[in-house]
């Protein structure tokens, strides 16, 4: 049974008859590779090259017979005589290549013996076959030349492993079939479920009225599309997906100027949410906020000259800033323009940043341009520096010492940012080469500061990047512009209410290439070729007789006149006659003498390469107040993620409690969290410090600040004092003033509320809210026409004060209701209830309950009964200020009923709601477990873990404040064993709860649960864990943690993953180790090739995995096994090439934090190949300074990098730092003592990481 399973070589139809035949005529005939084997001298490649011949020339399949078999076939059976393999006696060739087969019967191994002496390998022999060594053969008059890969059906060794790589061709398509029917299934229940879906819209389909308002919307979706369009350029732009701009198309060269990508196709980059590539993306309050990909609302500006602004506005959620984007095009105007405003909504200072970020199409001959005063350049935070465009240094871990050009997308080959450093210049862009065309955007400097490249980079790391956010569409890089920003993270204080505006333009060019300047008129170079200069010019509208003019001293070398267009650049050559090319100057002007774009050549000096930014130091280091006060300042102006500002301000108060500037600090930082009360001593020992000597304090902001704090406890007359005393400093009189009209109406005192309003847009014109407030004021006292006359103006500001536009409804007449389709219809539906909120409360700080109750009905009335929780706390709220206990009570029922799901309150006024809410209702677990969630977003832990157990005793059914406690308890109070009862019970609540499960097992792993029980544990919810790649990524480490590889290694492969920016390196990490212990078993079991075959597999990453290897990935480990395995082949020439790529990198250890970051055991490996390689010197080195680091590093106090971007890990349960030190301190000192033979003391080192984490993957050396 088991031969007729084996492999058999193709026949014809013919050969096949002709074997079935002879078999049905009783004659024994086997086929010639049966019979013999390879000798066992034979090296593989001159085994394939043997039955290559023996193929070529028939011998390979044909029959060997008996001789009285062969009489009996040419007397009865003559037509079969082709088909068998026979000679016409012994020969005399000596031939070696081949014996006969053990296993072959006796009455045929004389046949075989003859014909084996019939074969010989010297050329000129005239009978018998010959097989030469270099692939040739001869038989009568066929002759030819044979070759193959390897040996498949001599031998049975050659015929296993032959079948063997058939199963797994076959397994494979097996699987690629199942996949294929598990895909057709699934769409299958896709289609039914649109079926049924179908039906359901059938029954629901609109009546006419409806179908024509939708028609309507189509056909202004459609305008909006068709208006963005004029002679030379046609832009998209999705309100809907972030106000981004999806598509900017060059008419004139027929090119995306803009990377266009043709999918949606979202990634988790920036760790803060979906993010796409592709268009021109905007970053703002921070870069990768969590809004970015969410509507925005949207309205149409037309203009009589024909151009047409589509206007984009959003009030994101996280610090409440209002931004908005105009994009418009003018007739005849080669240019994109955006004009942008950001509004601090809130009572405190915030800052922010904006990045309009466009991506390029990106290949071999795309390079960016930079001004040409740019030198060097920072990566993010300024952490490091490089000299630009030529990198002669280490930059991301990438040796540039060279000398090389980094504006070349060629030449980065890893995930690289660079900004520019200082540059007077208003541009920054990029430009394909091979096309002669690129991207430019123009802002003033002054403000737009920010000019940065983001690349994936263009090895396979980047590639594999390409592959997970578009389909077709290729690599790109970011050419990325910051205003009022000069870094990442950089950020711009916003003062209360204050608004910020500027204009930036993106536009396509051609023929200049390198700029040299430009204006959003005209680009151009001014370049040296051998004896000539040469001007290139690209204006972006026509201009009639432009005149280009270089001189130098007086003298002029050009003057020319020209008619300019988009489609035609100029290109102009000039004699130089001499003169010093960098003292030229040049000038471009319209024919009016208006200068369109001018330069002169940078002079030539060596300008410093600025230092990198450095660290934070710890409080206790820092000798002065100042600079205590400044880095707590540094620390909130740039949201540092693992510093906290709070440990500088107290340090300073610590030495110097009445210090003005740091009480202040606190102060304002526990406002920000909802700590009015504890907020108040602050602003008052401020002021204390003021006041000492003079009653009259020059600065105002701590007295305005103590009235915020005062009013949000509800003691408006002493926060009246405060806030009036404020009002002395020029500084705080807009948004002092408008805190005091604001109590004013409280007090329903509108003469006095005008007034100070009035004073306010005084000093603050466009303070939006003011205006709405105004209005308001206005109409309570009747004068309805001025409030008319305040908002229309108000709207031509601001098309989306909503506030202004609820009180144009409110002041009745025969446009109130119209007023009103305008505000319900301007607001996104998506994000409509947060809007609406915002807006309302407006009305409600000023005590205009009714109003603000009356405009949040608005959105409950239109929501089917489907509300969002805060909604009707806020509307309990309002009645509760009213006096209206019963209807507050009532609300507040409503809120807890409503649906918990995405319900985060993270606004100032929403921790007042929900404290009344608690106190008229509290039996309510809902409202206790929102402000829970308000106190741990504010870091205010103890309150957020006190106020979920609050709601746990009212509602222990409810698995989310279950999970939240959980992670209050492990990660802040140190209860790990009340965490993890919290998270099973959350877990047994809703065991359909994927992510639930993976945190569970995240803290099992972190509580050293075995890997048996965990892996059991997932595998009892495989359904779950196959939803999420992370569970999956574990279940596949727990296969490799209990050596099951070949079951890690079919898991991997069966899994489409999607990695996440910074935390690439799991499952790749995964795929190696499991390569890596699957050929040291094949090593150990002398199976050489396989062990080869294994390693190489580690080259590149499958595309399934998501991810690529980075360039310069250190693989010490991997190289060193290959290195045996070519030792156990003899190949002592590749073993020593392998043990010399293993000794390369750093040998100086450091702990681990990042995927890119060099492991420890690489420097094992590095000694382990010295010794191989006969250093035993510098072997002994490398195990050495393993040792000496771990003693010296032992017992340090371990911080995260103050430069983090990103953290690799799943934060879930906070890490232990200084554990993770120890841990690595003993497993470099276990590493150092093994590669020394000290077995027992590297077992003990080694034991003791075991000890501490048994999930440790370094521990496979022994």
């Amino acid at each position: 049974m088991q031969e007729q399973q084996e492999l058999e070589p193709e026949r014809d139809e013919t050969v096949e008859k002709s074997r079935v035949s002879l078999a049905q005529a009783g004659i024994t005939a086997i086929p010639f590779y049966r019979t013999v084997e390879f000798a066992k001298d034979l090296e593989e490649s001159a085994c394939a090259r043997l039955e290559a011949q023996m193929q070529m020339t028939g011998m390979l399949d044909a029959r060997v017979v008996t001789p009285e078999d062969f009489v009996k076939i040419k007397a009865d059976h003559p037509e079969f005589l082709d088909a068998v393999l026979q000679t016409d006696g012994p020969g005399n060739s000596h031939f070696s290549g081949l014996t006969v087969s053990d296993d072959l019967p006796q009455e045929l191994r004389t046949p075989v013996l003859e014909i084996l002496s019939n074969i010989y390998e010297e050329e000129g022999k005239t009978q018998g076959i010959c097989f030469g060594a270099d692939g040739s053969f001869r038989q009568g008059i066929l002759a030819g030349k044979a070759d193959k890969q390897a040996a498949e059906y001599v031998g049975y060794l050659a015929r296993k492993r032959r079948k063997e790589q058939k199963i797994r061709e076959l397994q494979e398509q097996i699987e690629s079939i199942s996949r294929t029917i598990e895909e057709w299934n699934t769409g299958i229940a896709q289609l039914q479920g649109r079926m049924d879906r179908l039906q359901v819209e059938y029954q629901e389909i609109p009546d006419f009225s409806e179908i024509q308002i939708a028609l309507s919307e189509k056909r202004e979706l459609e305008r909006i599309l068709e208006t963005l369009e004029n002679e030379y350029l046609k832009i998209m732009i999705l309100p809907e997906l972030g106000g981004r701009v999806q598509m900017a198309y060059d008419k004139i060269k027929q090119r995306h100027f803009v990377y266009y990508n043709q999918v949606i196709k979202p990634a988790l980059v920036g760790l803060t949410g979906p993010w796409i590539s592709g268009g021109i993306e905007f970053n703002w309050p921070q870069h990768h906020r969590s809004s970015t990909y969410l509507p925005t609302e949207c309205t149409i500006e037309e203009f009589p000259d024909g151009s047409v602004t589509v206007w984009c506005s959003e009030v994101e959620r996280m610090f409440r800033t209002k931004g908005m984007a105009g994009f418009t095009l003018y007739p005849g105007k080669a240019y994109l323009e955006i004009k942008a405003k950001v509004y601090n909504r809130t009572s405190l200072p915030q800052t922010f940043l904006w990045w309009a970020n466009p991506a390029v199409v990106v290949h071999k001959d795309y390079y960016s341009v930079f001004p040409p005063d740019v030198n060097a350049v920072f990566d993010h935070g300024k952490r490091a520096v490089s000299s630009f465009p030529i990198a002669t240094g280490v930059y991301y871990k990438q040796d540039y010492s060279s000398g090389v050009d980094i504006s070349k997308y060629k030449n980065i080959p890893v995930p690289t940012s660079y900004m520019a450093i200082n540059s007077k210049y208003d541009f920054v862009g990029g430009y394909e080469e091979n096309v002669e065309a690129g991207l430019l955007h123009v802002a003033d400097h002054h403000v737009n500061a920010g000019k940065k490249q983001w690349t994936w980079g263009c090895g396979d790391f980047g590639q594999a990047w390409d592959r997970n956010l578009t389909d077709e569409d290729g690599p790109y890089i970011e050419l990325m512009t910051g205003m009022y920003c000069d870094n990442q993270p950089d950020f711009t204080w916003l003062q209360p209410y204050e608004e910020k505006e500027w204009k930036q333009y993106f536009m396509p060019y051609s023929a200049v290439g390198m700029v040299k300047n430009a204006t959003k008129e005209a680009i151009v170079t001014l370049k040296k070729n051998e004896d000539k200069g040469e001007v290139i010019l690209y204006t972006t509208s026509v201009y009639k007789s432009v005149r280009i003019l270089v001189t130098c001293g007086g003298k002029v070398y050009l003057d020319s006149i020209h008619d300019m267009s988009p489609a035609e650049p100029v290109k102009e050559s000039f004699a130089l006659n001499g003169v010093e090319f960098d003292s030229l100057k040049l000038c471009v002007y319209d024919n009016n003498g208006k200068v369109l774009v001018e330069y002169e050549a940078e002079k030539k000096e060596i300008k410093p390469i600025p230092d990198p930014a450095k660290a934070a130091k710890d409080p206790k280091d820092i000798a002065s107040i100042e600079q205590l006060y400044l880095t707590g300042l540094h620390l909130e102006q740039y949201r540092h993620a693992t510093y906290n500002p709070t440990d500088y301000y107290m340090e300073a108060l610590s030495r110097e409690p009445g210090d003005v500037r740091c009480n202040n600090a606190m102060g304002l930082f526990l406002m920000r969290r909802g700590q009015f009360a504890k907020a108040q001593p602050y602003f008052e020992a401020a002021i204390a410090t003021l006041i000492e000597r003079n009653p009259n304090p020059i600065d105002g902001e701590p007295h305005y600040n103590l009235g915020w704090s005062l009013k949000m406890q509800g003691k408006f007359d002493e926060a009246y004092d405060a806030f009036f005393k404020a009002t002395w400093s020029a500084a705080q009189q807009d948004s002092a003033y408008y805190a005091l009209a604001q109590i004013d109406c409280i007090r329903n005192d509108f003469e006095k509320a005008l007034e100070h309003i009035d004073r306010s847009l005084v000093r603050n014109w466009h303070n939006h809210k003011a205006r709405q407030l105004k209005a308001s004021i206005l109409r309570k006292l009747g004068k309805k026409e001025a409030a008319a006359t305040l908002i229309a103006e108000s709207l031509s500001i601001d098309k989306f004060n909503i506030g202004c536009r609820f009180e144009l409804y409110l002041l009745g007449g025969e446009s109130a209701q119209q007023a009103l389709d305008e505000m319900m219809a301007l607001i996104n539906e998506t994000t409509s209830v947060h809007s609406y909120i915002e807006y309302a409360l407006d009305f409600a700080n000023a005590g205009l309950y009714a109003e603000a109750e009356r405009l949040l009905l608005l959105w409950v009335n239109k929501n089917d009964g489907i509300v969002y929780p805060m909604v009707y706390y806020a509307l309990g709220y309002f009645a509760s200020k009213s006096d209206d206990v019963l209807k507050a009570i009532d609300y507040y029922k409503k809120a807890s009923q409503m649906a918990p799901d995405y319900c985060f309150p993270n606004k100032l006024e929403e921790v007042l709601m929900l404290q009344d809410a608690n106190r008229l209702q509290p039996n309510d677990s809902k409202a206790w477990y929102y402000l829970g969630n308000f106190w741990y977003g504010a870091r205010q832990h103890d309150e957020a873990i006190a106020c979920w157990e609050r709601s746990v005793e009212l509602d222990d059914q409810f698995p989310t404040v279950l999970r939240n406690l959980a992670l209050g308890y492990y990660n802040k109070s140190n209860r790990k064993e009340d965490a993890l009862a919290c998270l099973e019970k959350a877990f047994a609540l809703d065991t359909n709860d994927d992510r639930i499960l993976m945190e569970l097992d995240q803290l099992y792993k972190k509580l050293r649960r075995p890997h048996k029980e965990r892996l059991a544990f997932l595998e009892k919810h495989l359904d779950l864990v196959e939803r999420r790649d992370d569970l999956s990524v574990e279940r596949v480490t727990l296969y490799n943690q209990l050596g099951e590889y070949e079951k890690a290694k079919s898991l991997i492969a069966s899994r489409k993953f999607h990695p996440w920016e910074g935390g690439e390196g799991k499952i790749s990490g995964q795929y190696i180790i499991c390569r890596i212990e699957l050929a040291k078993k094949a090593i150990a079991e002398k199976r050489y090739q396989d062990a080869i075959d294994l390693l190489r597999e580690t080259e590149y990453y499958p595309f399934n995995l998501g991810e690529g290897k980075l360039a310069g990935a250190e693989e010490n480990d991997i190289h060193y096994f290959m290195g045996c395995a070519y030792e156990g082949l003899g190949d002592k020439e590749n073993a020593e090439l392998y043990f010399r790529k293993a000794t390369v990198g750093s040998a100086e250890p450091a702990i681990a934090f990042f995927y890119n970051d060099q492991q420890p055991d690489k420097i094992y490996y590095q000694g382990l190949a010295w010794r191989k390689l006969g250093d035993e010197k510098k072997a002994r080195s490398r195990f050495n300074k393993l040792i000496n680091h771990g003693e010296q590093h032992l017992f340090d106090h371990v911080k995260i990098d103050y430069f983090a971007v990103s953290l690799p890990d799943l934060l879930i349960w906070e890490d232990d730092l200084n554990l993770r030190n120890q841990i690595h301190c003993n497993l470099v000192m276990g590493l150092g003592y093994l590669g020394l033979n000290d077995r027992k003391t590297a077992e003990r080192f080694l034991g003791k990481v075991r000890e501490l984490d048994i999930n440790h993957q370094g521990l496979n050396v022994l």
